[in-house]
């Protein structure tokens, strides 16, 4: 029998996300930590026969969802002891600030570790007007859809090798996941959202020079929306009441004028201007190019330069 007992005062400190590898008496067989993954961290972990373990309280939430196998497992948390047959597509949710108890056998898990700070700015986004409105519930069992197809996305991540594009990836899932704990598992009322207001013309003007004045590099929604002082939730719907199309889209379009502009005002190659507009190569360029003129920018170039030397001949 694995037995683990954490030594402490009356009231320990709540355990981090970094610091509860140090306690557990049993290492995760995979795990996401060293990836830079912002949002949640997941951990997987084999079944452990045979357990009897006691941990101080986190101060990050806990899903334990089990992807495969069974185990009979005793649960005690806030006072409350549960014993049940964990199977495959079971969640278990164990929010911050309460200690544990687990006896019997564990299956295997993979554990989201989820920041409250994660969850505190997705109740934010959808309107609450402080974090006192949240209370994630202590949850021993639940067959949550949202829960199980959101881990085994993450799960997937983490047996793909490292890109780029997984940062995104995470970051969206993490803020969905936040988003479905408040909604199913908040236990005060529901957050009721605020009414969205519209964008002054003053910030719309605001938005389009910051963006003008930064085409040659990425532009986030998160930069976007400090401008005019509002979450980027809110931002990116807002700014699509208040013009018709999404900021992403704005933005793209602006990057077709710049582009426009120096094909017709200066003389210099193709690639240069793309990298001056914000594409991230020529090849990017021409696709999103093609895409809102109708034709190449060498064939805009082409038609328009003789236009241009016309005008300088009849000058």
């Amino acid at each position: 029998m694995v037995q683990t007992h954490v030594s402490g005062s009356a009231s320990p400190s709540q355990v981090s996300i970094d610091d509860i590898v140090h306690v557990l008496s049993h290492r995760a067989t995979a795990t996401t930590r060293g990836r830079e993954w912002t949002g949640v961290t997941v951990d997987m972990y084999a079944a452990l026969p045979d357990v009897s373990e006691r941990y101080p309280a986190l101060d990050h939430h806990l899903i334990c969802f089990c992807p495969y196998g069974s185990a009979r497992l005793v649960q005690g948390r806030d006072g409350k002891i549960h014993e049940s047959l964990v199977s495959a597509g079971v969640s278990m949710l164990m929010p911050a600030g309460h200690d544990s108890l687990w006896e019997g056998d564990a299956s295997a898990t993979a554990r989201l570790r989820i920041p409250t700070a994660l969850v505190e700015s997705a109740a934010e986004q959808i309107g609450a007007r402080s974090s006192s409105q949240v209370e994630i519930r202590n949850v021993f069992e639940t067959r949550d859809t949202v829960i199980a197809y959101i881990a085994r996305i993450l799960m997937a991540e983490l047996e793909r090798q490292p890109h780029p594009a997984q940062l995104l990836i995470v970051d969206q899932v993490s803020n969905a996941l936040a988003a479905h704990l408040l909604r199913n598992f908040n236990a005060f009322e529901p957050v009721v959202s605020r009414e969205l207001t519209a964008l002054s013309q003053v910030e719309l003007a605001r938005v389009t020079e910051y963006v003008e004045a930064n085409l040659d590099r990425p532009i986030g929604l998160a930069e976007l929306a400090r401008i005019v002082n509002v979450s980027r939730f809110h931002f990116t719907r807002l700014f699509k009441r208040c013009t018709g199309m999404t900021a992403i889209s704005f933005v793209e379009q602006c990057r077709i004028r710049r582009a426009q502009s120096l094909i017709l005002e200066t003389d210099w190659p193709l690639s240069q201007i793309a990298l001056a507009a914000g594409f991230a190569d020529q090849s990017h360029f021409t696709r999103r190019f093609h895409r809102h003129v109708g034709c190449t920018p060498a064939a805009f170039a082409r038609e328009h330069g003789r236009r241009r030397a016309m005008k300088v001949a009849h000058a």
